[in-house]
């Protein structure tokens, strides 16, 4: 099991202590992206005259927000990921069968290759006949 992270970061200006198994810099990362999405919604009117409640959960609903689509563009991806694994497979497979088809065609053509040797010889042993038989 790794060990339990602590790490001071800065929220909202305000200095905490965040504590978990991941790294020290994801802890940060964590807190700079609560920073940014504070620092967004800071940018709406209607956010800053909220009460401090309804900020709260304005932040966390934007936040809620992000995480549905980053999870939705996860699943896109994988399922993306999937279309081109299978054809993947597939064009290995066809290469596969492509290998095989060559090999057999490399053996048909040395046996024709050998076939028309040994007809080359019969004609040869043909010809040689004849030209006995003419004289």
């Amino acid at each position: 099991m790794t060990e339990k992270t602590d790490v001071q970061v800065v929220i909202n200006g305000k200095v905490l202590t965040m504590s978990g198994y991941e790294s020290e810099e994801y802890l940060q990362r964590v807190a700079l992206y609560i920073n940014n999405k504070i620092a967004e919604c800071n940018r709406s009117d209607a956010y800053r005259h909220a009460s401090k409640d309804d900020q709260h959960m304005l932040l966390e609903i934007n936040m809620v927000d992000d995480y549905f689509k980053a999870k939705q563009d996860a699943e896109k991806f994988e399922a993306e990921l999937k279309v081109k694994q299978n054809e993947l497979y597939d064009m290995k497979h066809d290469v596969i069968n492509k290998d095989m088809m060559i090999k057999q065609t490399k053996e048909s053509l040395h046996k024709c290759e050998l076939q028309l040797q040994e007809a080359q010889k019969k004609i040869a042993v043909l010809e040689a006949e004849n030209k006995d038989k003419r004289r």
